[in-house]
């Protein structure tokens, strides 16, 4: 009789508390929307700084080669144009597509 009523006990009091915890989790999810929209201003300025970085030594690279007399410039020119412009690109859409 009394490993019943222990039982009974601990079953109202889980039931019990689960009800209490439940919500609908509209601030959290709110919360957590809130804190990740708020990284992508410094995140986007930090892949312009290295789009602007990758530029200088593609730039760099690019000026060595041409100078060297290198026949293969235009490739490794192109090939650095590009990178830089995945960056800026990538950067710009992700932000438009999240906020």
């Amino acid at each position: 009789m009394r490993k019943k009523f222990l039982l009974s006990m601990a079953v109202s009091l889980a039931i019990g508390s689960t009800l209490f915890a439940q919500g609908n989790g509209m601030q959290g999810i709110t919360d957590a929307t809130n804190m990740v929209t708020s990284y992508f201003d410094p995140a986007t300025k930090l892949i312009y700084a290295i789009g602007a970085v990758v530029g200088l030594i593609g730039g760099v690279k690019v000026y060595s080669k041409f100078s060297s007399g290198d026949p293969d410039t235009s490739k490794t020119a192109a090939s650095w144009f590009g990178a830089c412009i995945f960056l800026i690109v990538a950067a710009t859409i992700l932000r438009s597509f999240f906020l």
